[in-house]
C-alpha cells in the first residue's frame, strides 16, 4: 500500500491514509463506515482495494487484520510503540525508534523482494559486457557501494552521481550492457534521464526503488522494489538507505554466487592485495586499521 501511495487517484489516497494511519480499526469497520471517514464513495474503496492487489473489500479487512496482528506482535518484542518521534522523547527513546525502523526496513524489503525479478537482475548483470550504476544523494552512495561489492568480482561496473556524467556514459552503452538506477522515490530526473537514455541505447535497464508504480518503474526493464517508511526529521532517509543496501547485497550474493569459482578467485585476489598494504602499514609502524 505504501509503494502504490504515490501513484493512486486523491480519493484513493484518502483511503490508503486512513489504512496506514490505523489498520486494525480499519479492519473492524464495514466499507461504507470507511467510506464516510475518507470523505469518499464505497466505489472508490473498493476501486483502492483492486488497485492495491485486492480482489474486495473482505480480502482487505482480511489482510488489514493480519498485517495488524503482525506489528503488533513486533512492537511487543520491542520497547518502541512505533517509529514516530516526539518532542518529549529522551535520546535513549530516539536511538530505539530509530533502531525499530531501521530493522523494519530490513524485514519488509526482506519479505517484499521479487526473487524472479532478483534472479532476472543476477542474470543480466552476470552477462553483462559493463553494469552503469546511477544515482543522486543518499542513492548516489547506494549506487557507489553496488559498485564497490561488483568490481571485486571481476564485473566492469561503474558509478555515476554526477548527472552529467550519467548522460555521458548511458550515451556510450548498448545492448549487452545493465544501466542500474537507484532512486527511493522513482522520481529523480537526473537517475530517469539516465536510465532513459541507456535504455534507448539497447541496454537493460534495472530499478531499485521503493515504489515499484513510480516514473522509474516505467523505464526499468526489471524492478527490485524496498519498504522503508518514512518517519519524522526523515529518518526514513536512512532507513531506506539500509533497504537498498539490503536489494544491493542480495543482487551482489547471486552474482557470486552464480559464478561461484571465478567471484572466489577474484575475492581472494583483492583480499591478497588489501592483505599487503595493512602487512605494509604495520611494518612502517602506522597500525592496521581498517
Amino acid at each position: 500500500m505504501r509503494s502504490a501511495l504515490p501513484s493512486l487517484r486523491p480519493a484513493e489516497q484518502r483511503v490508503a491514509e486512513a489504512v496506514l494511519a490505523d489498520p486494525a480499526g480499519v479492519s473492524e469497520r464495514s466499507i461504507t463506515s470507511v467510506a464516510r471517514l475518507c470523505r469518499t464513495s464505497e466505489t472508490t474503496v473498493l476501486r483502492f482495494c483492486r488497485a492495491v492487489g485486492l480482489a474486495g473489500y473482505p480480502e482487505l479487512r482480511i489482510a488489514l487484520a493480519r498485517a495488524a496482528q503482525g506489528e503488533e506482535n513486533d512492537r511487543a518484542r520491542s520497547a518502541t510503540a512505533d517509529s514516530v518521534i516526539a518532542a518529549s522523547d529522551s535520546l535513549a527513546d530516539v536511538v530505539s525508534k530509530i533502531t525499530y525502523a531501521d530493522q523494519r526496513a530490513v524485514a519488509d524489503t526482506g519479505a517484499a523482494i521479487d526473487v524472479k525479478a532478483l534472479q532476472a537482475a543476477v542474470d543480466a548483470v552476470v552477462k553483462a559486457r559493463r553494469v552503469d550504476v546511477y544515482g543522486v544523494g543518499a542513492s548516489g552512495l547506494v549506487g557507489q557501494e553496488l559498485h564497490g561489492r561488483l568490481q571485486p568480482l571481476g564485473v566492469a561496473s561503474y558509478a555515476w552521481v554526477d548527472p552529467h556524467a550519467a548522460l555521458m556514459s548511458a550515451a556510450l552503452l548498448g545492448p549487452g550492457d545493465v544501466a542500474v538506477g537507484v532512486s527511493h522515490t522513482g522520481t529523480t530526473t537526473d537517475v530517469l534521464d539516465a536510465l532513459r537514455l541507456a535504455r534507448t541505447r539497447g541496454a537493460t535497464t534495472v530499478a531499485i526503488t521503493n515504489f515499484d508504480r513510480a516514473p522509474i518503474a516505467g523505464l526499468s526493464d526489471i524492478v527490485l522494489t524496498t519498504a522503508a517508511r518514512e518517519t519524522t526529521f526523515r529518518t526514513g532517509a536512512m532507513a531506506s538507505r539500509v533497504a537498498q543496501l539490503v536489494v544491493v547485497d542480495c543482487l551482489f550474493t547471486g552474482v557470486a554466487m552464480q559464478s561461484y569459482d571465478r567471484s572466489a578467485t577474484a575475492l581472494d585476489a583483492s583480499r591478497s592485495v588489501l592483505r599487503s598494504r595493512h602487512t605494509e602499514r604495520h611494518d612502517r609502524g602506522v597500525g592496521v586499521g581498517a
